[in-house]
């Protein structure tokens, strides 16, 4: 039989400490960048925060410079009433009417009872979801328009609350 040499041979490669050393060294320099790029984020990122802020207050002064010239705007006292169906279900409602000139009460008082008798007929499926509050507003508004004359250009919804 041949001789069969069982020694494992010698390893070719870098030592262990070798190793390890050069792990130790990348990590650090890995946490050096890390720590250095978010300095200089952190110092970049206020500066623009606050211009953009800036900008933003005066683009809303200028909004609503422009849309309150002119125009009224009238809270009604909320409006608690029951819907058509199911009957046990309490609606209560509080708007806002936007006029395009002075606000008339006695007229935003008749659009407000208007408004109750429309909310007496209408049912809790015709409102469920965003298309149904949607089609709510959409008829209000008509109904506050006609009701006016076309003197309330919106209506603003405070408080959509259904028990």
């Amino acid at each position: 039989m041949a001789i069969v040499d069982d020694t494992a041979p010698e390893k070719q490669g870098p030592s262990l400490l070798l190793q390890i050393a050069l792990l130790v060294g990348l990590s650090v320099v890995a946490v050096g960048i890390g720590w250095g790029s978010g300095l200089y984020l952190t110092g970049q990122q206020p500066a623009a925060h606050e211009q953009a802020a800036v900008e933003t207050a005066k683009a809303t002064e200028a909004t609503l410079a422009e849309a309150h010239d002119g125009m009224g705007v009238v809270y009604l006292e909320p409006i608690t009433t029951n819907l058509a169906g199911p009957t046990g279900t309490w609606v209560r409602l509080e708007l806002a009417l936007v006029f395009d000139a002075e606000p008339d009460m006695m007229m935003a008082q008749t659009i407000q009872q208007d408004v109750l008798a429309y909310l007496r007929t209408v049912k809790i499926h015709q409102v469920e979801g965003a298309s149904g509050f949607q089609h709510l507003r959409s008829d209000i508004e008509e109904r506050a328009s006609i009701r006016s004359d076309g003197a309330v250009k919106r209506i603003l919804i405070r408080t959509l609350l259904f028990q």
